[in-house]
């Protein structure tokens, strides 16, 4: 597994993955305690932490299909939005492997049968897989494609 130890150096992974896809990117960088969206308790001015770091968050679109954003926090975890399924809590790290997961088809839809039930299956390296639940009528085209 690659390391990714700053928001700079995963968005520069997730540039080289859309260029390898050929899809569009868009980054809209905060940086600043006043300016990341978990540091809303910082005053007005204030860009540096408690411990003098100065906080990192990136906002990045993917173009084309599937509909993928991710939103890189600078506590080394991301938040990624797939066909509007939000997938909290992803190790930065294994960002993009789980961009690359989607984008090879490797990705899927199970449904569960009783009690009824929906999950984004995202495998990632080492045996290890993102799961994440979603309501039946958040099926589009896309993921409908993706149901096992």
């Amino acid at each position: 597994m690659d390391h990714f130890p700053t928001t700079e150096s995963a968005v520069t992974a997730l540039r080289a993955l859309a260029s390898e896809y050929g899809r569009a990117i868009e980054v809209t960088h905060d940086i600043g305690a006043d300016q990341t969206s978990r540091r809303s308790a910082a005053e007005i001015g204030v860009t540096t932490d408690p411990d003098g770091s100065l906080p990192h968050e990136a906002y990045v679109e993917l173009g084309g299909s599937p509909r993928v954003s991710v939103r890189l926090y600078p506590d080394d975890d991301a938040l990624i939005s797939v066909e509007g399924v939000d997938c909290p809590d992803v190790d930065r790290d294994d960002v993009p492997a789980f961009v690359r997961a989607l984008y090879d088809g490797l990705a899927h839809v199970r449904v569960r049968r009783f009690p009824p039930g929906h999950f984004l299956i995202v495998p990632l390296p080492g045996d290890r897989t993102h799961k994440e639940f979603m309501p039946p009528l958040s099926l589009t085209p896309w993921l409908s494609t993706r149901v096992r």
